[in-house]
């Protein structure tokens, strides 16, 4: 029990320092609630994959603040949010915490990280809508409709913007977060850009635990043609 407390202790005093590099100030009880998911994660860690980052102040800078950075590139309250490829929860959960205003959906294929997060996450007293699908076929029943679609580590950009920018309506946002190569993708993604109606509005770069990790604002401008999103084999097998 000490070493589980000592590890939030961790958890809490790196996340409290690193918030203000991000301009970010979040109540006591907010960071905690942020803390004690990241503490989950790693828990649940211990019989499901979810991360291979388990140590306490590492978690915090490379899962809880990483997340966080979207929270500087956009103001979310009281919009639409959905994290495509949510994986263990990042960055939908920390935004759904540090933004509750927020409306977060968490969609991935994977249906037993979704069964977990479903049950974590009331118990956390966190709101967030959980969806078990494939990105590609839920957008179906909601193309168009949100006001922000967040992604992170899940495909190069060029293969992530059709997954992620039908589900956008016109004057919303894809919010993708990426690292070092980030400007090396959106070099390689023009193409799919234009063509799924979407145009760069901005880079936003930060320094996470010693590397840079950025998250590019991509604002969408016209409606994408409903040919979009592909079979994912053949986003996989030919990029936009």
């Amino acid at each position: 029990m000490k070493a589980v407390v000592a590890d939030m202790d961790i958890m809490g005093q790196t996340l409290r320092e690193g918030l203000p590099a991000l301009g970010l100030e979040l109540s006591e009880d907010c960071q905690k609630t942020l803390c004690a998911f990241g503490e989950a994660v790693v828990k649940q860690n211990e019989v499901m994959n979810l991360t291979a980052i388990t140590e306490p102040s590492a978690v915090a800078k490379l899962h809880l603040l990483d997340s966080l950075t979207v929270l500087t590139a956009a103001d979310l309250r009281g919009k639409r949010v959905i994290d495509v490829g949510c994986g263990a929860g990042f960055p939908g959960v920390p935004v759904a915490i540090a933004c509750p205003e927020a409306q977060v959906t968490l969609l991935d294929s994977l249906g037993k990280r979704v069964k977990w997060l479903e049950t974590i996450l009331p118990q956390l007293g966190v709101t967030a809508r959980c969806v078990t699908a494939r990105a590609e076929e839920a957008v179906s029943q909601c193309r168009e409709s949100y006001d922000f679609a967040l992604s992170r580590a899940v495909a190069r950009l060029n293969i992530l913007l059709e997954l992620t920018a039908p589900y956008v309506k016109v004057g919303g946002a894809v919010l993708a977060m990426k690292g070092a190569a980030a400007r090396e993708e959106l070099e390689e993604a023009k193409s799919a850009i234009k063509k799924l109606g979407l145009k760069i509005e901005e880079v936003k770069d930060f320094s996470v635990d010693g590397a840079t990790h950025s998250v590019i604002v991509l604002r969408k401008v016209s409606p994408t043609p409903n040919a979009y999103p592909r079979r994912y084999a053949k986003i996989k097998q030919s990029p936009l």
